[in-house]
């Protein structure tokens, strides 16, 4: 009841896993990921164990294939399982067991390969590596568009439940102690693909680095307005809204940026990301939510670190 992409980025020698089941907390049983090994996706009556002993293999040299060989060779129920392999040498491959339910299968591109299991049709597969090869943006963006596309081409035949999306990338975990570059999901949730992308958007403008602005941008007119409101309504700032944005403002900004742990970026990194950002949110949004949106649709145009 499971679909996933399995995916490397040569650039950034990052590799991960983003998932959809039918099953709660996909997130603990199927993406596994080291940047020093590769990622592996194992799913339909998962054996957890095809993780941490497939990145055994990988680290050893074996290519995706013969990682997949040596693990199924030793499973007796492996005509039931289904896995993704990308190792981080670029090897790509995968397997769906004979016994897999209806319908299962997998595709291979470049950089990755995309499986499934019990999906609504093929096409849920074949959507998902297209969504992938058009995205633009760098590896989390392009797993997660595939995900959507999967889900919106059939997806999971008994429903869905969970998603998760993990990806490693050499020194990208938290203050580059680890290669934990992104890990998020959704337990268990009506709409889990959509609610994962909201949490990583929280993840990355907490947790990830982007180039500072060239030429900062200040809010001002409409924007500054509603921004000053969002932050009045959050307890930041008083008085009646106006179209400048002045030191009391930046004050409530810098407040609202201490609170939510968003020191990663500078206090005019985060107002230049508001007025290019805003105008690409939801005007119906809660504030605070599409203040938070705002600031990571700006920080988007920015590299990151």
């Amino acid at each position: 009841m499971t679909f996933s992409i399995v995916a490397h980025d040569p650039e950034t020698e990052a590799v991960g896993v983003a998932v959809q089941s039918k099953f709660v907390s996909v997130g603990s049983v199927v993406p596994f990921a080291a940047a020093d090994a590769g990622a592996i996706a194992t799913q339909s009556f998962a054996n957890v164990a095809y993780g941490p002993d497939g990145l055994d293999l990988l680290r050893e040299g074996y290519t995706a294939a013969e990682a997949i060989d040596a693990l199924v060779e030793d499973d007796e129920e492996a005509a039931s399982r289904q896995v993704g392999v990308v190792g981080a040498d670029g090897s790509i491959a995968a397997y769906t067991g004979d016994d897999c339910l209806d319908v299962a299968g997998d595709q291979q591109g470049e950089t990755y390969t995309v499986q499934g299991n019990i999906l609504e049709n093929e096409a849920t597969l074949t959507a998902m590596a297209e969504a992938y090869e058009s995205e633009d943006g760098d590896l989390p963006e392009r797993l997660l568009a595939a995900l959507f596309a999967g889900d919106e081409a059939g997806g999971d035949s008994r429903g869905k439940q969970s998603a998760a999306l993990y990806v490693a990338k050499p020194d990208g975990g938290y203050d580059g102690r680890n290669d934990r570059w992104i890990d998020v999901r959704v337990d268990d949730h009506e709409d889990p693909i959509a609610e994962l992308e909201r949490v990583f958007k929280l993840y990355d403008v907490t947790l990830l680095s982007r180039a500072e602005p060239d030429d900062p941008v200040s809010v001002d007119g409409d924007v500054a307005e509603a921004v000053t409101g969002t932050l009045a309504e959050l307890g930041f700032v008083d008085g009646e809204p106006s179209a400048s944005f002045g030191e009391a403002e930046r004050d409530a900004l810098e407040s609202f940026r201490g609170v939510n742990n968003f020191e990663n970026h500078s206090l005019a990194a985060l107002e230049d990301a508001i007025a290019h950002g805003w105008p690409e949110t939801d005007p119906a949004a809660d504030g605070e939510a599409r203040l938070i949106d705002a600031i990571w649709h700006g920080l988007g145009r920015l590299p990151r670190e």
